[in-house]
């Protein structure tokens, strides 16, 4: 009987999620992700999402308690270096998973993505939801990345410009004392280029700027980049290197997509593949 070989084990990350059907988005995108990253990718799923790029048929929560017990176990079993969050749906998942990072003491990176809403416009989350996100998991993040629609809800107000972007990110920051990557992604304008921005310290403003890549459907990119963030981070990375790193892989994700034409259709999915 053959011996086994074990070899120097990858960092590990965690992903809590929804489960996107059709694997473009949710811990799907996730977890592929992780592994272009090279990191060791683990899974507590949050709700089964029945979707696609175009449309969110339905939506099936688990018990809270479940996903708490899904975090801890899986915590209490694998050095986990980054969590990153995605579709958490409710207030009392939110608290489960809030208390359960406190009760088993997570020291390592925690990247917030706060889904509010998919690409094709059908909400992902409850309206008590949010005030949860600002109260038990933003203070505590590494960063917070919220796209156009979700930093303009989080400040309730308008955001139609670059400035305001920078503005927002800057208030945020301030707000919660952590920093915040706002996307730049559905910013109108005439520019050829898309600029996200970061600010990590009071003052301090980096842009992250990527050509505009027209009809091409974006269903999970703030997924992707998220969970490119939190793989960075998980291998080491400093803050302002993780994100350059998920930028890049976000953009290369959008120009290198795949695409399946069918009679009366044609559907999009990211690349998550380096080469």
């Amino acid at each position: 009987m053959p011996t086994p070989t074990f070899i120097d084990s990858p960092p590990v990350a965690l992903t809590v999620a929804g489960s996107d059907c059709s694997a473009g988005a949710g811990l799907q995108a996730d977890l592929k992700t992780f592994s272009a990253f090279k990191v060791f990718g683990l899974s507590a799923l949050t709700c089964a999402v029945s979707e696609t790029p175009q449309t969110v048929s339905r939506i099936e929560a688990l018990p809270p308690d479940f996903l708490a017990d899904q975090v801890r176990l899986l915590l209490s079993s694998y050095p986990v270096a980054a969590i990153k969050t995605g579709m958490l749906f409710s207030e009392e998942h939110i608290n489960a998973l809030a208390d359960t990072l406190e009760q088993t003491h997570f020291s390592g990176h925690l990247v917030v993505d706060p889904v509010m809403m998919a690409g094709s416009g059908s909400s992902l989350i409850k309206p008590d939801a949010v005030s949860a996100l600002r109260s038990r998991l933003f203070p505590r993040a590494s960063l917070v990345t919220p796209n156009l629609h979700e930093a303009s809800a989080l400040l309730n107000q308008k955001l139609d410009s670059l400035s305001h972007l920078e503005s927002a990110a800057a208030t945020l920051r301030d707000q919660f004392n952590v920093p915040f990557l706002i996307k730049g992604g559905h910013l109108k304008s005439n520019d050829p280029h898309l600029t996200d921005v970061l600010c990590i310290e009071p003052g301090k403003i980096g842009r992250y700027e990527a050509p505009f890549i027209d009809e091409v459907p974006t269903h999970g990119t703030g997924c992707t980049y998220a969970a490119a963030i939190a793989a960075a981070l998980a291998g080491g990375a400093s803050l302002p290197d993780a994100v350059h790193n998920g930028h890049r892989f976000v953009a290369f994700a959008i120009s290198h997509s795949f695409r399946w034409t069918q009679p009366t259709t044609s559907i999009h999915a990211l690349n998550h593949q380096t080469s």
